[in-house]
């Protein structure tokens, strides 16, 4: 990793430790910013992700990783806060249209709102996100429209804004499929075994396994097959 460099221009990258948001690190380094991880503790059930963003974080030589907590189980009604059973298929291709109970209610907005504070007191240009095509199909707050209104927002709510500036949120995954966002992660040298993806971690022998029958543990698998590339994490099924 090339060390950074103090004029380098700034961006603040939503890292939950997921494949999207890897891949999403790499595009914004290769880009040229010097990388502020930003992850949220926000009392999420499959918590292991945490520990990876911390790999991913490393792996990437990022100089600065926030974990910024906030308790959304408050709010609840999503299964990935509360006691609600994780929805689980057989095959991708059993995912339905409609919003999933791993919705979390607002959960882009408040987060993309913590990271546009950050950007501000960092003097960051840029936040990236690494919401795309699979999610916003279910998600709402996964969007095109949505994260561009939000652009228009920040910027006529924040000091930034109102003196000129502007702080650019950027989706460069927006519009791929899984199998394309891992094509461009390997060919962005990403460590896909850094990541993990599971809403509902299963127990191992040693480490945990991914439960290989959660909505994301079928979009990866079958991304990492249509890529034609070896999925490294282990599975309690797949």
């Amino acid at each position: 990793m090339k060390k950074t460099l103090t004029n380098q221009k700034k961006a603040i990258v939503l890292l939950s430790g997921g494949l999207d948001s890897a891949t999403c690190m790499a595009v914004a380094r290769q880009q040229r910013y010097q990388l502020v991880a930003l992850s949220f503790d926000y009392g999420q059930r499959h918590k292991i992700e945490l520990a990876a963003a911390k790999r991913v974080t490393a792996f990437f030589n990022a100089p600065e990783h926030i974990t910024y907590k906030l308790d959304l189980r408050a709010i609840g009604k999503s299964a990935l806060t509360d006691d609600i059973e994780v929805p689980k298929h057989n095959r991708a291709r059993e995912i339905g249209p409609d919003i999933p109970s791993t919705y979390v209610p607002a959960r882009n907005i408040i987060f993309l709102s913590i990271a546009t504070a950050f950007a501000e007191t960092h003097n960051a240009e840029a936040i990236f996100a690494g919401m795309n095509s699979i999610d916003y199909s279910g998600y709402p707050d996964c969007r095109p429209e949505f994260i561009s209104a939000f652009d228009k927002m920040i910027n006529l709510g924040t000091k930034t804004g109102s003196e000129g500036g502007h702080i650019d949120i950027q989706t460069p995954l927006i519009k791929l499929s899984k199998k394309e966002i891992i094509e461009l992660g390997l060919k962005l040298g990403v460590d896909y075994s850094l990541t993990w993806s599971c809403y509902d971690p299963q127990k191992g022998a040693g480490a945990p396994l991914a439960c290989g029958k959660c909505d994301s543990c079928l979009l990866r698998l079958k991304g990492f097959k249509q890529a034609g590339a070896q999925d490294p994490l282990a599975y309690a099924s797949k």
